[in-house]
């Protein structure tokens, strides 16, 4: 076998980075539910900046939404 030991060091790479996000995805400390209520509330924040520049005819975004 040409490979050697690549495919268990990846596996073990792998494994290391899936614990080190599993970590770092609850360290926020809220509940689901709170969780949603802050990710809803910056969407709307979002889309009311967005509104907002697109009624100001400002377009510095360059965001490819533009006529062919």
């Amino acid at each position: 076998m040409t490979r050697g030991n690549q495919r268990e060091r990846d596996r073990e790479r792998a494994q290391a980075r899936a614990n080190q996000k599993a970590k770092q995805s609850k360290s926020d400390g809220l509940t689901p539910e709170q969780r949603r209520e802050r990710d809803a509330k910056a969407l709307q924040e979002k889309a009311a900046r967005k509104a907002g520049q697109r009624a100001g005819g400002s377009n510095m975004g360059g965001g490819g939404g533009g006529d062919k």
